[in-house]
């Protein structure tokens, strides 16, 4: 790994980490001044509202200013967003912070993906590169709720006062301006013009090949299978009978379990394709998903956890470096916004959906079900072509 990949790296981690640590602290918040659950709710989910709607444009801007802009512009941002919840601490400011913070991440995101992408130099790079990326978002997510609830509970005159959460909101404001530190430097690459005359690019002309759809689409269904564990398993492990720290423990080691698969990934890069990879992942997904209903103890849960992380950490790393390859060098940015758009409009929708799927038929059922979609889905992986 270069030392500029490094540093990227690093200033993904410190960004990210801002909004994870605040997607902890303000709900906290919320919750000790009397806001509802659902209030609650609605804060938590404005951290992916952003996202949402803000990742086309920022892919855009991206191509067209590439990486520091872009960055930059981020780095104000989530910084800006907790720092005015450490001055003034409502709800209505929380709910802004959520915003900024989320909306920031998500752009920093598509600019960095798409500046290692460019700088790669063959498809076996690519398939490094952005497994070294993925690793960001999980250390990221350890990081930024470990620092915020040390310091919620530490900081202040007595454990999660007022206090507290705002020195914890201010120095959470500040990781973004470290990474920044740590990306100034980066070297920028040369911008792609378009030829004069050439009509302006629209999303659709991207949703109209083939090949990016059925990209999307793999991309979708393997998603959809992370949304469905982190849904599923704590009501299943209810039903089991297991403590909130057990099924803690289980998500844990799936999260650790696809956090280490994209460290050895780059090891293997060049002796796997991504096609393999993700159809692989696939048919492993659908087997853990079809014996997970069958399980009853935490140790079997557990095992089951860790194979189907090692499967799905395994994927995202091989849609990028398939994304890069087959979509034109000016619209990558583009392309990166419309990925993130359908993966975080997902998971908006899918938990409604599978709670209402799961109140007909049981979470067995939808675990099942969601093994037989994936399997059938993986038609569409064998036809993928970089």
């Amino acid at each position: 790994m270069s030392g500029e990949l490094l540093r990227l790296i690093t200033a993904q981690v410190l960004l990210h980490a801002a909004m994870t640590g605040m997607r902890l602290g303000a709900p906290l918040l919320a919750l000790q001044q009397g806001y509802s659950a659902a209030a609650v709710g609605l804060l938590i989910a404005l951290f992916a509202l952003t996202q949402v709607f803000l990742a086309l444009p920022a892919g855009r801007f991206a191509d067209r200013r590439g990486l520091k802009r872009p960055l930059m512009l981020s780095v104000i941002a989530a910084s800006s967003g907790a720092a005015l919840a450490a001055i003034l601490p409502s709800f209505p400011v929380l709910c802004l912070a959520a915003l900024l913070t989320g909306g920031a991440t998500g752009a920093a995101v598509i600019a960095l993906q798409r500046h290692v992408g460019r700088a790669a130099a063959n498809p076996t790079q690519l398939k490094q590169v952005f497994s070294w990326l993925a690793i960001a978002p999980a250390v990221a997510n350890f990081v930024g709720p470990f620092c915020a609830g040390l310091l919620i509970d530490h900081a202040g005159r007595s454990p999660a006062d007022l206090p507290g959460f705002r020195i914890a909101f201010a120095v959470l404001a500040l990781l973004p301006l470290a990474g920044w530190f740590f990306a100034r430097g980066t070297h920028e690459l040369p911008s792609i013009v378009r030829a004069e005359g050439e009509s302006k690019p629209r999303a659709w002309d991207l949703l109209r090949q083939a090949m990016f759809r059925r990209l999307l689409f793999v991309n979708w269904l393997q998603s959809s299978s992370w949304d469905v564990h982190a849904f599923l398993l704590p009501i299943l492990g209810h039903e089991r009978g297991l403590g909130a720290s057990v099924i803690g423990s289980i998500l844990g080691a799936f999260a650790i379990a696809a956090a280490l698969i994209r460290i050895v990934l780059p090891l293997v890069a060049a002796r796997a394709s991504e096609r393999s990879v993700i159809a692989t992942s696939s048919v492993i997904t659908a087997l853990m998903f079809s014996v997970y209903p069958l399980l009853s103890s935490a140790l079997a849960m557990g095992i089951c956890s860790v194979v189907l992380g090692f499967a799905l950490g395994a994927v995202q790393p091989m849609v990028m470096s398939m994304l890069h390859q087959i979509t034109p060098h000016e619209r990558h940015g583009e392309a990166l916004g419309l990925r993130l758009m359908a993966i975080n409009a997902s998971s908006v929708a899918m938990p409604m959906l599978f709670g209402s799927i799961g109140a007909l038929i049981g979470i067995g059922g939808v675990f099942w079900l969601a093994s037989g979609v994936v399997a059938l889905g993986t038609r569409a992986v064998w036809g993928l072509k970089a």
